[in-house]
C-alpha cells in the first residue's frame, strides 16, 4: 500500500505551488485506481495547520475549505486513515533510536512508524528528510 506525505497533499491543494498540477494528478491518480492507498492522521493535521497558516501563505486557504478537501479524501473508497495503535510504539522508538532523531524530526518518525506499523510499502514524498529511515522505502512522485 502506498502512503502520503502531508507535502504531496499541500501542492495538490494549493494553485499557488509550483508543483500544484503534477501533485494534483498524481493524487487524483491514487484516487481513480483500484489499489488502496493511504494518509497518516498526522499528515492530515499538518496539512491544515500549513495550507490555514496566515505566515505561509498571503492567502490562507479558509479552515472549512482545508476540512472539506480532508473529507472528499475521506470519501473515497479506497483511501485508509493510518493512526497509532497498540504495538505502534515499538516501531517509534526502534526507527528514533535507530535514526537518532530528535525534537521536530521526531514529527517525520512518527509519520514513518505508523507507515511501518501498518504495512506501507511506499511513502510518497518530496521531502528528503524520510531517507533517513532505511527500511521504510520512499518516492518522490514529483520527480523534484
Amino acid at each position: 500500500m502506498i502512503a502520503v506525505d502531508t507535502n504531496l497533499l499541500v501542492y495538490a491543494h494549493r494553485v499557488d505551488s509550483a508543483f500544484h498540477e503534477q501533485a494534483k494528478i498524481t493524487i487524483e491518480g491514487l484516487a481513480r485506481a483500484k489499489a488502496n492507498w493511504a494518509i497518516p492522521w498526522p499528515c492530515a493535521h499538518e496539512f491544515v495547520a500549513i495550507t490555514t497558516n496566515p505566515r505561509i501563505y498571503k492567502t490562507p486557504t479558509p479552515l472549512d475549505e482545508a476540512f472539506g478537501t480532508l473529507r472528499d479524501l475521506a470519501a473515497l473508497p479506497n483511501l485508509s486513515w493510518l493512526s497509532e495503535a497498540d504495538g505502534y510504539l515499538d516501531w517509534l522508538e526502534t526507527l528514533a533510536l535507530g535514526a537518532k532523531t530528535r525534537g521536530g524530526a521526531i514529527h517525520d518518525t512518527r509519520i514513518a512508524a505508523i507507515c511501518l506499523f501498518h504495512g506501507v510499502t511506499e511513502l510518497w514524498s518530496a521531502d528528503r528528510d524520510f531517507s533517513r529511515f532505511a527500511s521504510l522505502k520512499v518516492r518522490n512522485p514529483l520527480g523534484a
